[in-house]
């Protein structure tokens, strides 16, 4: 058959969880991409543009991983509103690749056959050919090309292999496929179908493929009709009732019928264009024998966790160092060329010494994105959620749980997002109260600040160093504490059972550092965009609010203390002085619950003014100095850091975390609850840590 000869310009990306198809995208669109989330969801939203060496670009949408169009979650139903055309923002794409686990064929051609339903142009890229290989399937694609009408272009996306062929089919050989729908049902029951499609088209003025796809959903799926309001008329929803109650009234099991003939149907064309043959020796078998072992599963995932954070508080320390250099550099740069005044101190000690402080921590945030970034392209992330579904099952969560728990190392934002593949409504609220205790990067400022400060550097067994032992205890602290909240939740206002388990675990790969690298980059520079925005707002008007009113008090100490900001920390003191906290320390509480990292600008900025010096290298050593003027002691001890990064650890310091809870939630009412819990919890932590350290100290 032809190609068809519809322009194509903008093309959408579809496949199973685990198939590669965002490192396919990776590879197409390279750094030519741009992240948002679809108005009115959460769900993130990726573009980019395949660029031709005549120049001609093509729009490529990535579509979130979904096993069916018929929807579950809202990641499904923006895939099937995509490709029906149904979001108002987005215009229905001229094609589509669909990405297919060649290893697991049989299932991926599920979703196939239905992007073939939408009767729009497409491409098959076979991907994962080398795994394939090593299960020992011999596919002939020429052949299954043929019975679907669809091209296939063989790939291996990690390896480049295939890539240049499947960029050539995207612009030339993509077309309709005329094989949709040869899976048979029984005459009356495909009497009713054709019926009900004639009706929407009539009544609901949806075109043929739309038609199709929504009588087969009506159907088949065990969801009321309520729940098709707005989509279908009521005299299509009485018509439909009828059908479901001849359908039941004749012995017809509607729920799976469909599936089943869907299935038998692609049955029948593996079994003509796959043959089975003899496996390689299995390595992946051999290695998770290890890897989710009973106990060496365990162990393996916290040592990969140790070794993890020993690695980012000891390899970021020279570029760390040298990106605090280059800031006081700047600020003696500019103490140089201006003359004394405020708009001098605003440069130097706001703007440059609160944003310096923060930003010389990227280091450490591209290392814990490296590490994550590589973890979850080998395929250790489903094995860490396997080995760990035995300890989530004890609170009442299964492993499922595990991976948005995951997630939020790097942030709670996408680890709450990813609680939509959640089935269970009360397993999957519970997962997101407890997400934020993980320990986000936007953590890590502030734990690496204080540890750097007030944590000795000394080994422990000729290997471990103390202030990498702190920075995992945290982490682990934040685990533990997650857990016991779970079961509290599961035991009390969510009550319900620990649900079943079951797990695809996709084969261990190489990572594509192509992808690795172009994820890093996403998150660092939006770590940066925050530097630039909201911390260096924060730090501008931290500097106003620390230098006004101007008095004629003979210190800086005495100037700060009656400043704004000054009073107002005295304000909330006694509120935080069972903590061991002081009014600065309150202050840097209060601004990061923006965004944590904000703690390391405010302290910063205050420190700045007081002694006025924009150097942000040079903040642990004015920490370290700083002395309470009644009783000569330093208002900053070990016993104090520690508090303060145990309350971080537990404490909801992010109000975009609270707006997605918002949003995935419908209302405020668990927003709040999550505030208020956590801000509970982080209170009487610290306050038990800091009464029963002062007996040690």
């Amino acid at each position: 058959m032809a190609p068809n000869p519809r322009h194509i310009a903008r093309v959408a990306i579809v496949g199973n969880p685990n198939c590669g198809k965002t490192t396919i995208f990776n590879q197409l669109t390279g750094l030519r991409q741009k992240v948002g989330n679809y108005p009115g969801v959460t769900v993130e939203k990726k573009e980019g543009n395949i660029v031709y060496s005549d120049g001609e670009s093509i729009s490529l949408l990535d579509l979130p991983g979904t096993y069916s169009l018929t929807p579950n979650s809202p990641d499904e139903e923006i895939v099937r509103d995509v490709l029906f055309g149904d979001l108002l923002d987005t215009p229905r794409p001229d094609g589509v690749i669909c990405i297919v686990d060649a290893s697991n064929l049989e299932r991926s051609l599920s979703l196939v056959s239905q992007i073939i339903d939408t009767r729009l142009p497409c491409v098959v890229a076979l991907n994962m050919m080398d795994d394939a290989k090593r299960e020992g399937m011999g596919i002939e694609v020429e052949k299954l090309s043929e019975l679907l009408d669809v091209p296939m272009v063989p790939t291996v996306g990690s390896r480049h292999v295939g890539l240049h062929e499947l960029k050539k089919a995207i612009r030339g050989d993509m077309r309709i496929s005329n094989a949709a729908r040869r899976w048979s049902l029984p005459d009356c029951v495909q009497t009713e179908h054709r019926e009900i499609v004639q009706l929407l088209r009539s009544h609901d003025a949806m075109e043929d493929a739309k038609a199709f796809f929504e009588a087969t959903n009506l159907l088949s799926t065990p969801q009321s009709l309520e729940n098709f309001e707005s989509r279908t008329s009521t005299q299509v929803r009485e018509r439909v009732k009828a059908s479901r109650d001849r359908l039941q009234h004749l012995g017809y099991d509607r729920h799976s019928l469909f599936a089943w003939s869907r299935q038998n149907w692609i049955r029948a064309i593996c079994a003509s264009c796959v043959r089975e043959g003899r496996k390689e020796k299995n390595l992946t078998g051999a290695i998770d024998s290890i890897v989710t072992h009973r106990f060496w599963g365990y162990v393996i995932f916290f040592g990969f966790m140790a070794f993890m954070f020993q690695s980012i508080f000891s390899w970021a320390t020279i570029p760390m160092d040298l990106i605090g250099e280059a800031f006081t550099a700047l600020g003696k740069g500019v103490v140089a060329i201006m003359a004394p005044g405020d708009l001098r101190d605003l440069l130097v000690d706001g703007a440059i010494g609160g944003v310096g402080a923060v930003v010389m921590f990227l280091p450490q945030i591209a290392l814990l994105f490296l590490f994550l970034g590589i973890l979850e392209d080998t395929g250790y992330m489903a094995r860490a959620a396997f080995i760990m579904d035995r300890l989530m099952n004890k609170v009442g969560l299964h492993g499922k749980s595990f991976i948005p728990f995951v997630s939020s190392f790097a942030c709670a934002i996408p680890g709450i997002m990813a609680t939509r593949t959640i089935e269970d409504p009360r397993d999957r609220l519970v997962t997101m109260l407890i997400s934020p205790l993980a320990g986000c990067s936007a953590r890590l400022p502030v734990y690496s600040l204080l540890i750097a400060a007030f944590i000795p550097s000394i080994s422990i067994l000729g290997f471990w160093n103390l202030q990498g032992v702190v920075m995992v205890s945290l982490y682990l602290l934040g685990i533990v504490f997650a857990l016991l909240m779970a079961w509290v939740f599961k035991k009390t206002i969510l009550k319900g059972e620990a649900p079943d388990f079951v797990m695809e675990l996709p084969p261990y790969r190489i990572p594509s550092l192509k992808s690795v690298f172009i994820h890093l980059w996403e998150r660092c520079w939006l770590f940066l965009r925050r530097a630039g925005t909201i911390i260096l707002a924060v730090s501008i008007v931290m500097w106003f609010l620390a230098t006004y009113p101007k008095t004629n008090f003979p210190t800086q100490s005495e100037k700060l203390a009656h400043s704004f900001v000054g009073q107002a920390g005295q304000i909330i003191e006694p509120v935080l002085r069972p903590l061991g906290f002081d009014w600065k320390i309150g202050i840097g509480m209060l601004t990061s619950l923006l965004q944590r990292e904000v703690f390391v600008s405010t302290i910063s900025t205050i420190y700045n003014v007081q002694a006025g010096e924009g150097d942000p290298s040079n903040l642990r050593s004015q920490m370290q100095k700083d002395l309470d003027p009644a009783t000569g002691l330093p208002k900053f001890t070990v016993l104090t850091a520690i508090c303060v990064m145990v309350y971080y650890v537990l404490a909801m310091q992010c109000m975009s975390t609270l707006a997605v809870m918002r949003r995935e939630t419908n209302g405020w009412k668990w927003p709040i609850f999550q505030l208020g819990y956590m801000t509970t919890l982080a209170y009487v932590v610290t306050f038990v840590v800091y009464r029963v350290g002062l007996h040690f100290v």
